[in-house]
């Protein structure tokens, strides 16, 4: 049963780091910036701390949490082997937004792998985050600090948002970097396997390790984030504006309140129609999806139209993610 809590919002001085590092340590929860998204962090190794991470989110417990540590050097100590594979993608990667799973060491409890044999380990690439990590002396589970009905938060107030009264302390390290979450990679096989895309590419893992592999179906890390709103996802081609007003010009005649997500630079052609510009290219519009989902749902819009892209870069994160939004509904 959740107890109702005073959340406070910290500034990541110092002092506030430890503060939270000692509440980690006690067995609280506290929400903390990463370069991906804000995360909730438990100790990963106390099976009572980790069990308050999946009824604060409402999360169901045969999803498994990806375990973050502080420096390469203490992998190791969540993992019983590191493949060479995994090696070279930790030298290229992390810190940064990779994943990756390995077969897990004694110490991590079931809980936080659902039960299985391995567990999923990352690096953020964020000083607030790899310092209160440090100072908390375990690993730490990451999850996205929000319900798992709600928009992955990238601010601290959308976790104050879902979270207030649920948890301890909240630290503020401003606007998340990337947006998206954490490319996650099975090292168990080879090739590799593609578990979810995110913030580091695909061909930018190819690059280092050679070809992988993909699984398409939903995995144990998968979320179960759905928006109020649908969402339609637009294919990428020359005539992709037009389509998306096509569409929206159909929707609006039924009645229905429609927005658009799209680039700066395709503003403008979409005329008065509602329109979101999320940015000047697919960084920053991976960057404010998030953001820009919660603004839909509060705006009461009931359909969000959003832009497609090129599948080169992040663009290829973006579309997995905008697939996996709109249930594969592309106009």
């Amino acid at each position: 049963m959740l107890v109702e809590k005073q959340t406070k919002i910290l500034q990541p001085t110092a002092e506030n780091i430890e503060l939270c590092a000692r509440a980690l340590r006690a067995g609280e929860l506290v929400a903390f910036p990463t370069e991906t998204v804000y995360a909730l962090g438990a100790a990963a190794t106390d099976d009572r701390a980790v069990e308050k991470v999946f009824e604060v989110k409402g999360r169901s417990r045969d999803k498994a949490l990806i375990v973050a540590v502080s420096d390469k050097s203490r992998v190791g100590d969540v993992v019983k082997r590191i493949p060479q594979k995994a090696r070279m993608l930790m030298d290229r990667f992390m810190p940064g937004a990779l994943t990756l799973v390995m077969d897990k060491a004694d110490c991590i409890p079931s809980v936080t792998t659902a039960g299985g044999s391995s567990v999923a380990v990352r690096i953020p690439d964020n000083p607030v985050a790899l310092k209160l990590i440090e100072l908390a002396g375990c690993p730490v589970v990451v999850p996205s600090a929000n319900t798992s009905d709600k928009a992955s938060p990238t601010l601290a107030s959308h976790v104050l948002d879902d979270l207030g009264g649920r948890i301890q302390y909240v630290l503020d390290g401003g606007a998340s970097e990337i947006g998206i979450e954490s490319t996650v990679i099975d090292m168990r096989v080879d090739p590799p396997v593609v578990l979810r895309e995110g913030g580091v590419t695909v061909a930018q893992i190819e690059s280092v390790i050679g070809g992988v592999a993909f699984k398409r179906e939903p995995s144990k890390l998968s979320g179960g984030y759905t928006p109020n709103a649908e969402v339609l996802f637009a294919a990428y081609f020359d005539g992709m504006a037009q389509s998306i007003i096509s569409r929206y010009d159909e929707l609006t005649r039924r009645g229905a309140q429609v927005v658009i997500f799209c680039l700066d630079g395709n503003r403008e052609l979409y005329g008065s129609r509602n329109a979101y510009a999320l940015g000047k290219d697919y960084k920053a519009y991976a960057h404010n999806l998030f953001a820009a989902l919660r603004r839909a749902d509060a705006d009461l819009y009931e359909t969000v139209i959003a832009e497609g892209v090129n599948p080169e870069g992040i663009g290829e994160s973006l579309i997995a993610r905008l697939i996996k939004l709109s249930g594969g509904m592309i106009i």
